[in-house]
């Protein structure tokens, strides 16, 4: 079995079909999972990581009973290779080649799945090793509207990534480039942290043996897709009354959260009338670097009541029933 530093390599890549990848991924986190599993990610929930992964577990969960996950469509959250993350596989290539113009360090494929015994629940798939360094280089396409973020410091979901991955590859240090808007390439250096290492891989190795393997749903997040997930699987109520634990210290926070929310959300509003104000009847404007749209917009609506007043038939023909369940607090 081959090896890259401190790990092995589970799985040859080079031959492997976008299908098989995918299944292999299922069978431990991967470096782009571990921020979500973290709370960290901003596109991607820990509900979604989990239900990627209990797609491919061998303990015959009967979902019916556990959590009542099969009452919603699982498929939604089967993790994919969108058009995306094709196109940034195809400019991988050219990021890498870049880099080394850049910094005149030379790269190489691994082309495989990388493990360590140390983190059995954990995978790696680094993008190249870095000749002679005992680092790995991670390639990144991004838009332009992150150049300023960019500019600074590596994103933290992107940190967390590359922790795990020296955490598995046992690497001193790697190295990230971000083509930003098909425009500049931005190239940053990320040392190991062993205290954040231990951090990130205990809360992963807790997550993977009480949550997937010990079948038992992520903590709520705040996500959409975790409201997306409790409406599925408890989408009709009855007509009970429950008493729920005693916990006034949780009803005084969701006041108190209410009352913040409506707070910023004035000042919010508030300050873009200020803009909106200033603006006048100019379409675009610039304050510093940040570029304001204030446009006129033409939106067609149907005319439901006159539509049901004149042709009532037809409505009724074409109405659609769907049901939801509405959470109010009183």
């Amino acid at each position: 079995m081959r090896k890259y530093l401190d790990a092995i390599i589970s799985h040859e890549t080079k031959s492997m079909t976008k299908e098989e990848w995918v299944e292999a991924r299922r069978g431990g986190i991967g470096g782009s999972d571990a921020s979500s599993v973290l709370g960290f990610n901003p596109y991607k929930s820990s509900i979604s990581v989990y239900l990627e992964k209990i797609q491919n577990n061998n303990l015959s969960i009967d979902l019916e009973k556990k959590d009542g996950i099969s009452l919603i469509n699982k498929n939604q959250f089967k993790e994919e290779v969108s058009y995306k993350m094709e196109l940034g596989n195809k400019l991988e290539e050219f990021v890498a080649r870049e880099f080394t113009l850049k910094t005149g360090k030379k790269v190489r494929n691994i082309n495989g799945i990388l493990k360590n015994d140390n983190y059995p629940f954990a995978l790696a798939n680094i993008d190249r090793a870095v000749v002679g360094e005992k680092a790995f280089l991670e390639c990144k396409v991004t838009n332009s509207f992150s150049k300023k973020l960019w500019k600074k410091e590596v994103p933290m979901h992107y940190q967390i990534q590359m922790t795990h991955y020296m955490a598995i590859t046992g690497a001193t240090h790697c190295y990230v480039a971000a083509l930003i808007g098909n425009e500049d390439l931005v190239i940053h250096k990320i040392y190991r942290d062993e205290e954040l290492i231990s951090k990130v891989m205990d809360l992963e190795k807790r997550f993977w043996n009480e949550c997937v393997l010990g079948e038992s749903l992520p903590n709520p997040d705040g996500s959409d897709d975790y409201s997306n997930m409790l409406q599925g699987i408890y989408k009709d109520s009855k007509k009970e009354e429950l008493i729920l634990f005693e916990k006034d210290d949780l009803m005084s926070r969701y006041d108190e959260v209410c009352e913040l929310s409506k707070d910023i959300s004035k000042e919010k509003k508030t300050i873009e009338q200020y803009i909106q104000s200033q603006m006048k009847d100019y379409e675009v404007a610039y304050l510093g670097d940040r570029k304001i749209t204030w446009k006129t917009q033409i939106r067609n609506s149907l005319d439901s009541k006159k539509l049901k007043k004149e042709y009532p038939e037809l409505v009724d023909r074409y109405m659609k029933t769907t049901t939801s369940r509405v959470f109010r607090m009183s």
